[in-house]
């Protein structure tokens, strides 16, 4: 990747709805040039696809968890096969050490909390924390230079 991939990542992350001719002039190629920066990028599985990052409090889902799932009671297997569905989980991660999985779920308020928490229950030991801020909530991500 050479600077000009990384400029490129940097706008469509900011705006991935920007026309190729308004990417073309922000960085001095021409469109074919830079249509086929992005279909190489596609390729090479840098860009994974063009999403629209949507606000949770708008959609009523303003209070963040992250859930400690420890002493796993089933399968990874089956584990994974029913947190795949729960819509309110945004994340699962399995990882290694004395929690079996980290998740980071959205939910509307307390009540429906304590629900998703008497969903997981049966599946191991859980451990909430919620969010009260979130000073870095997300960040765009390109390779970093060799400083």
């Amino acid at each position: 990747m050479d600077k000009l991939d990384i400029d490129l990542l940097k706008i469509l992350q900011e705006n991935a709805r920007i026309t190729i001719s308004e990417l073309s002039k922000k960085i001095a190629l021409s469109r074919p040039s830079i249509t086929e920066r992005i279909l190489r990028l596609q390729e090479k599985g840098i860009i994974e696809e063009f999403t629209a990052r949507v606000s949770l409090p708008a959609i009523d889902r303003a209070t963040i968890l992250f859930i400690q799932l420890s002493s796993l009671k089933v399968s990874n297997n089956e584990f994974e096969i029913m947190i795949k569905e729960d819509q309110d989980v945004l994340e699962c991660h399995r990882v290694t050490g004395n929690t079996s999985y980290f998740i980071k779920a959205a939910v509307k308020d307390m009540s429906n909390m304590k629900l998703l928490i008497d969903r997981l229950m049966p599946y191991g030991d859980i451990n909430t924390t919620i969010v009260l801020e979130s000073p870095v909530p997300y960040r765009h991500v390109v390779p970093k230079g060799n400083d």
